[in-house]
């Protein structure tokens, strides 16, 4: 008989993980409370308009593509994608827009006709991500943090020789007024702390590696949406066998002389399991699943990441300025993230991000029309009046896009569903509705995320975007790629 393992939660990183497991032999069933697979990475279907409901920036998919090619299946039968030739489109109350096109050259050109940024400026800062990324990614993207064999190989040995120019002794907005002159470009670069929830103003610089990603690298879109991400891996993972069953919470962990066994589900029925792999928010599961268990206090405690508001909005007509991503920026980006993570509260004049996937996926929004993902970053939730707020936000969203696209949206929207932190947190079981759990508001951020796998408790082990190396969608599948190389084969 093959060796079980059980996995709780179905997000992205839970499905990899239950693939990954299956290719080592074992038989994995998943337990997922909610009635559909892919956590914050699932779909919204409003009338005729069709809505990705969490993530919306797809980088790094040889993370994906990887899943099939270890299952022996050609990736692009499966699941396909193309890259953008616009990573972005820029705006700003002053009515400057800018384009940051894929090619390099292209964009250095925008950056210097629209804002007078020498061209060598923003070749320098991203031959810098490329710098930092080289040099991190191996440690911090790819190995367990909390295993010693980390930090004395030769990439470590490497790293610590360059820490200086890594970007850990400053902020990245520091280090982002070194490299650039012109304001709204500072502004641009620090967007990238959102990323993973965090404050450009109090995060390391070494989070510009992120740029390296979007840009060096390259961002891409699903061609079926970036719920087919969750689609195809989901299918990948039946076709390895692996089972699932929805509408089904798991109430404990079975822990018998610091050994996970098997869960507990409702009405007290037991499966037994050798390898444990929870999917879902460390936080969360210590509270409620693992609430018998020794608690990891000061990882419980740390500050959680900001969360979001999003308006998915069915808009009756089309906009030739927008593209697939869109940013409407605030005019004080310092007092926007003092509002989110000091005060706890939303500025009056958020920065609005627009995702519109009916540009490339025309079958998302009916003929003339589109699908905006209207989104702004806020505090995750410490009891505030949401339903205040959230009106609150939505006037304020309108009259910004209404200022600078010199329209008027309210008689557009057509169709009209809210996220908040709070449903967020009911639908995710994101603690606070953070959405990358622990927030990276300082130098040892990095070590302050929970490790793939519990120091206490045997055969029990932790992937997605609360644990190391943190939220989005290559995190994540990383988490479940480095908890897997810590499980033996089933044989």
């Amino acid at each position: 008989m093959n060796r079980k393992a059980i996995v709780i939660g179905s997000g992205i990183a839970g499905i990899a993980s239950s693939i990954r497991l299956a290719l080592k032999g074992y038989d994995v069933a998943v337990f997922e409370s909610n009635s559909y697979p892919g956590g914050k990475l699932s779909k919204i279907d409003l009338g005729d308009y069709r809505f990705d409901a969490g993530p919306s920036l797809f980088t790094l998919p040889e993370q994906v593509e990887e899943l099939f090619l270890m299952a022996g299946k050609n990736p692009k039968e499966h699941f396909d994608y193309l890259k953008l030739p616009v990573t972005c489109h820029y705006f700003w109350e002053d009515g400057k827009k800018l384009k940051a096109y894929a090619d390099l050259d292209l964009f250095a050109e925008e950056i210097n006709q629209q804002l007078g940024e020498p061209k060598s400026h923003i070749k320098e800062a991203l031959i810098n991500s490329s710098y930092i990324y080289d040099h991190l990614a191996p440690l911090f993207m790819h190995k367990s943090l909390h295993d010693w064999k980390t930090w004395t190989n030769q990439h470590a040995m490497k790293a610590y020789l360059k820490m200086g120019k890594l970007g850990i002794f400053s902020t990245m907005n520091e280090a982002n007024e070194k490299q650039f002159d012109n304001p709204k470009l500072i502004q641009l670069f620090n967007r990238y702390a959102t990323y993973n929830g965090s404050n450009p103003y109090e995060t390391p610089a070494t989070l510009n590696i992120i740029p390296h990603l979007e840009f060096n690298i390259g961002a891409f879109f699903p061609k079926k949406g970036m719920h087919d991400i969750t689609n195809s891996l989901f299918q990948l993972s039946l076709d390895l066998g692996v089972t699932y069953t929805f509408n089904q919470k798991v109430d404990e962990i079975i822990v018998e002389q610091g050994k996970a066994k098997g869960v507990v589900l409702a009405e007290n029925k037991k499966i037994e399991a050798e390898i444990i792999i929870n999917n879902m928010d460390m936080v969360n599961a210590y509270r409620t699943i693992l609430k018998k268990q020794k608690q990891p206090k000061l990882l419980l405690n740390q500050p959680k990441s900001s969360s979001a508001l999003i308006f998915y909005w069915g808009i009756k007509r089309k906009f030739e300025d927008l593209d697939l991503h869109n940013i409407f920026f605030s005019d004080n980006y310092l007092e926007e993230f003092d509002h989110i993570f000091k005060k706890g509260k939303i500025y009056h004049d958020p920065t609005v991000y627009i995702n519109i996937t009916s540009l490339y996926k025309p079958d998302d929004a009916p003929e003339d029309c589109m699908n905006w993902f209207t989104m702004i970053n806020v505090p995750n939730n410490q009891g505030q009046d949401w339903d205040q707020l959230i009106l609150e936000s939505k006037k304020n969203i309108i009259h910004k896009l209404n200022r600078i696209l010199k329209t008027d949206i309210e008689p557009l929207i057509e169709v009209e569903e809210i996220l908040d932190p709070r449903t967020i947190e009911s639908k995710t079981s994101s603690a606070q509705g953070a959405l990358y759990g622990n927030s990276s508001n300082n130098k040892f951020s990095a070590f302050l995320r929970h490790a793939n796998y519990s120091s206490k408790i045997r055969n029990l082990y932790f992937c997605g975007g609360s644990v190391h190396p943190g939220g989005g969608i290559p995190l994540c599948l990383l988490s479940a790629k480095i908890m897997s190389e810590m499980i033996p084969d089933a044989s």
